[in-house]
């Protein structure tokens, strides 16, 4: 089949191959989480962030981890604690007294991957330090901006906000992750076959990257030449609108999570070997891309409606486009 201009079926391949090996290096780690794994590898190469919300003991932060290592590029971790400080998390500006001038130590955003464990626990102000970089790619310190990495990520963890000792993430906060994705019990099958692989050996120290930051980021630039067709994006606006206009929600989503919601729909498009997206890619990320995003009403809260259940109620309301006929008139 001919290629979309600007995007080569060699190009969607090397994608889909990328994925796959760092996907089959996490399960190697996780078990019986295909599906949650590979969400997160399709948030890596929209250029987005995950925040991963579960109860504690079920392998959040392990996900992380892994994922950082599959790939053989800079990562740091930060431990988030109520007296940790935003200048913690971006760097300081120290005198040096040789030189008589200021040099900036670079903080542990500063990395190709940042892992930030159970970010509730930090205070407001020093979760904020996180909101430029995370839209920007880049850090402002005492006046001066640094450009981050290429790739850059955040993969963030937390306890439910019920817990004690934790701060909710204001709304702002949540709206700059692309998905909220729940680790959740594994199966017994799985739980047993994690007491045999942990039982004399850590997974995760064996584990080998399986690709690099270059890799990552030209895989990157090939999900950006996906093609979504226009009644795809008009699909996918019309979700978004339907959760502004809906009697149940006080907060709908933003004009940042359509542009997410497509971004992720490519990536997921290429993971399959697709270099054009389809309405069932739209359909299958609008819970992890929107739900965290929605506040409901008193009344809705009151009848345990969650913002699950109404964005469930929306994608059966909002017509489905057929499936389009890519440019180059031949589909796969």
């Amino acid at each position: 089949m001919a290629a979309f201009p600007g995007v080569g079926n060699t190009d969607v391949r090397h994608v889909a191959k990328t994925g796959r090996l760092i996907c089959e290096a996490v399960e190697r780690v996780i078990d019986g989480k295909s599906d949650v794994i590979r969400l997160a590898v399709t948030v890596l190469l929209s250029e987005g962030h995950i925040l991963i919300e579960d109860v504690p003991g079920v392998g959040k932060t392990m996900l992380a981890k892994a994922l950082a290592k599959a790939i053989d590029c800079t990562v740091r971790r930060i431990q988030f604690t109520p007296d940790l400080l935003p200048s913690d998390i971006t760097g300081v500006s120290v005198y040096n007294q040789e030189t008589r001038e200021f040099e900036f130590k670079p903080g542990p955003i500063f990395a190709n991957i940042v892992v930030g464990d159970e970010i509730n626990r930090a205070s407001p102000k020093t979760q904020s330090a996180l909101l430029e970089s995370m839209e920007e790619r880049q850090a402002t310190v005492d006046g001066h901006t640094y450009r981050l990495a290429t790739p850059f990520m955040v993969i963030a963890t937390q306890n439910p906000i019920e817990m004690e000792g934790t701060y909710p993430l204001p709304e702002a906060q949540r709206d700059r992750f692309a998905v909220r994705l729940s680790m959740g019990y594994p199966s017994p099958g799985a739980e047993q076959q994690m007491l045999d692989a942990h039982a004399s050996r850590n997974p995760l120290e064996e584990l080998e990257p399986v690709t690099d930051a270059g890799e990552v980021a030209r895989a990157i630039e090939t999900v950006r030449s996906v093609y979504v067709a226009p009644d795809v994006q008009r699909y996918a606006i019309d979700l978004v609108t339907a959760t502004r206009r809906h009697p149940e929600l006080r907060l709908g989503a933003s004009p940042r999570a359509t542009l997410q919601l497509v971004k992720t729909a490519r990536a997921a498009a290429a993971l399959d070997d697709r270099d054009y997206v389809l309405p069932d890619d739209i359909r299958d990320l609008a819970l992890p891309v929107l739900a965290h995003r929605l506040l409901v009403t008193a009344d809705a809260h009151i009848a345990r409606r969650g913002p699950a259940e109404i964005l469930a109620d929306i994608l059966r309301s909002v017509p489905v486009p057929a499936p389009p006929v890519p440019p180059w008139g031949a589909t796969r």
